[in-house]
């Protein structure tokens, strides 16, 4: 495969991804969970590995997919990456289209399928002349196609029509889609809003009551030679949304379905289990979280901070993913299991991060500002990554009316997160930017964290300690604290135990703070939470029996540096939320 198509499938993965949040929010059908967006995020991620190999990227899409959005979007563009350049693509459109069609068992007009046929449609229409995609006014013309065939979904379905947006997994393709064939045009950056080519299909309306479904979002991959007719009308009577996907020696199978040991013993039946997963389907928690005050100042901020997207859509906030590198799987950091990444460290697998492209991240950017009339970006510390210059040199290019406000927080890890959900409360309760920006500031000034590490060898395995040092430390039992500062991560300490490690921590918040003193306290694990809830926890709260005591999970990507039995310890002053000071 050539490079500009290359480039043009990890185009359309990074649009769609920066407006995943959007996708989730206006998901109705065939089931209101809430999750269009993370399941195509996670089905399409194997594509930002195309310079790898693409075959191995082409089994990963029949492996990773999730959800009903995720296996239809997977099996399309499986079907896509049988092509060499871009003049395959009349070819090989046709051919992703009838697969998609043919692997959803009732199909439905007004949802991702229907953006399929609309694209081959005028394809057809147009004959394959040689340079089709270069051409400007082609790619327009087809996009344009493409706008209408979404907007058309809010009239196929009838649920769509009463909640009055469209179909988002119609419109994840669409900015798949688009993305994909700007790239082969030349055109990289220039994207019209999406809340001003959809406008008024993109909020669902108060009236609509979504049925309340109970049951499992269930996804396997068997190991079978073949599905016969019959197994075919077995696993329809099993449950809803099916998709079948046969692939080799092997089929992916996705379905709604109320009972999922019948489902398991059929799947069984059928063949070797080789992967299982399900998950419920009612999301009346998250719906309600998104209901209620919003913040006066929508709160950004990297997912490098040890904020849960649990956390995100409880307080209203975006997060920015870095990715993580396990063997072949490539997965943004939220959407990736903390089980899965510290088992495979500690059993020696290679693992790696990498940050989003600079497109992925101007693409979030501007998904921000189109989606929230003012934005703060409270950015990982410069001296750890490069966000802050490629924010506000974006800034300067695209923002005239000054609404993306950018604070470089000199923080990572938990210190970021820390100031982020501080300052995230502090929005949903203060009617005025300007106060909550000043709190923003004051948290970066005030906020501390102490991260006590296990083991050396996984600094020394990613580069940031000499292989020598983590050897030796190790073999000295060694355990070292570090404090994520604006200059840098500070070696503060050594100790050579758990004990020791709650012993320095209750010091640094002694000598802060006094037992009536009412701070926020975080407290961090990574596979250790028993631990750290019934001894750390335990010790703080009897310490301070007035301080608010979160327990949250240690970012990933700080996990996958520092590695399995850290854990870590951040704490603010009493915030106080009325006048914005911190005490």
């Amino acid at each position: 495969m050539d490079r500009q198509l290359q480039q043009a499938f990890v185009n359309g993965y990074e649009r769609m991804a920066s407006w995943s949040d959007l996708l989730d929010q206006i998901n109705v059908f065939p089931v209101a969970d809430a999750d269009t967006g993370r399941n195509l995020k996670i089905s399409l991620a194997p594509l930002r590995r195309l310079n790898d190999n693409q075959k191995s990227v082409a089994e990963g899409l029949l492996r990773s997919a999730t959800g009903n959005s995720g296996n239809i979007a997977g099996r399309f563009l499986h079907a896509l990456l049988k092509s060499d350049s871009p003049s395959d693509l009349f070819k090989v459109v046709r051919l992703g289209r009838e697969a998609a069609w043919k692997a959803v068992v009732d199909p439905k007009p007004g949802t991702m399928l229907t953006v399929f046929s609309a694209l081959e449609e005028f394809m057809a229409s147009q004959g394959p002349a040689m340079n089709s995609f270069t051409d400007k006014a082609y790619v327009n013309a087809l996009v344009g196609h493409l706008e209408n065939s979404v907007r058309a979904t809010t009239q196929l379905l009838p649920v769509l029509k009463t909640a009055g947006v469209v179909d988002a997994g119609a419109l994840g393709i669409f900015l798949f889609l688009e993305a994909f064939f700007a790239r082969l045009a030349g055109q990289t950056q220039a994207f019209a809003p999406v809340t001003e080519v959809f406008s008024g299909r993109l909020s669902i309306a108060d009236a609509f009551e979504a049925e309340t479904r109970d049951g499992y979002c269930i996804d396997t991959l068997i190991q079978s030679q073949q599905i016969s007719p019959a197994d075919m009308q077995a696993i329809a009577e099993l449950g809803e949304s099916i998709v079948v996907v046969p692939e080799n020696s092997y089929v992916k199978i996705h379905l709604h379905a109320a009972d999922r040991q019948a489902v398991r013993k059929k799947m069984e039946s059928l063949g070797n289990v080789v992967q299982w997963s399900d998950a419920p389907l009612d999301n009346r928690l998250e719906k309600e979280q998104e209901k209620g005050p919003q913040p006066c100042i929508h709160i950004m901020t990297d997912a490098a901070g040890a904020v849960t997207l649990a956390d995100a859509r409880k307080l209203k906030m975006t997060l920015l993913d870095s990715y993580l590198l396990l063997g072949e799987k490539c997965l943004p950091e939220t959407l990736i299991s903390p089980e899965e990444l510290y088992t495979s460290m500690r059993k020696g697998q290679k693992v790696s991060t990498a940050q989003a492209s600079v497109y992925e991240r101007h693409q979030c950017y501007a998904s921000a500002l189109a989606l929230h009339r003012r934005v703060l970006y409270l950015c990982v510390g410069s001296v750890y990554t490069g966000n802050f210059d490629i924010a506000r040199v974006w800034k300067m290019e695209n923002d005239p009316l000054d609404q993306f406000t950018i604070i470089d927080t000199g923080a990572a890890s938990g210190r970021l997160g820390m100031i982020a959900l501080a300052t995230a409360r502090y929005a949903l309760k203060e009617k005025d930017i300007q106060k909550t920006i000043n709190f923003a500031a004051t948290a970066v000034g005030k906020c501390e964290e102490y991260i006590f590490l296990d083991r050396l060898k996984y600094l020394a395995a990613g580069g940031r300690l000499s292989k020598t040092s983590g050897f030796f430390g190790d073999l000295l039992h060694m355990k070292p604290i570090i404090s994520p500062r604006a200059e840098g991560a500070q070696k503060v300490g050594v100790v050579k135990n758990q004990a020791e490690q709650v012993a320095f921590a209750l010091e640094k918040l002694e000598t802060r703070f006094s037992s009536g003193d009412a701070p926020l306290i975080m407290l961090e694990y990574s596979d250790n939470h028993a631990f750290v809830q019934a001894v750390a926890e335990t010790e703080v709260k009897k310490r301070f029996p007035g301080a608010e005591v979160i327990l949250q999970p240690l970012s990933l990507t700080s996990g996958a540096h520092m590695g399995p039995g850290t854990w870590a310890l951040a704490f603010l002053p009493q915030p106080s939320w009325k006048e914005g000071n911190l005490h």
